[in-house]
């Protein structure tokens, strides 16, 4: 869904769309260059708190949860970037892997 959709057209929020492909775009470039570095941690931690804060209010408020990444399995993210991030947000939260057993969740279509 673009903003030139006439549903975001007049949402003062549907350029978020066409933006977070922007942002996926660049991130991969930088990546293939080996230039990650030449985003700021701040801009960084700001996408991935506005990130899990939207997934949570989808998926708590729509009673639903979706695939949180892009692609198939490790197509776009590897495990290891995965439990990376995972295991510093978890640290970032004073949080440890008990903590993280106890709120893990099968999802519906994987039963």
């Amino acid at each position: 869904m673009s903003s030139s959709d006439p549903k975001l057209r007049n949402d003062p929020y549907g350029w978020i769309e066409d933006a977070t492909a922007e942002i996926d775009k660049a991130a991969s470039e930088l990546l293939e260059k080996g230039e990650a570095s030449r985003i700021s941690d701040e801009a960084v931690a700001r996408m991935m708190t506005a990130a899990i804060r939207l997934y949570a209010a989808k998926s708590d408020g729509e009673e639903r949860t979706f695939r949180p990444l892009t692609g198939e399995r490790d197509e776009t993210v590897t495990p290891t970037e995965a439990l990376s991030a995972v295991s510093e947000v978890l640290r970032a939260l004073h949080l440890g892997p008990m903590e993280l057993a106890l709120w893990y969740r099968r999802r519906p279509d994987e039963l």
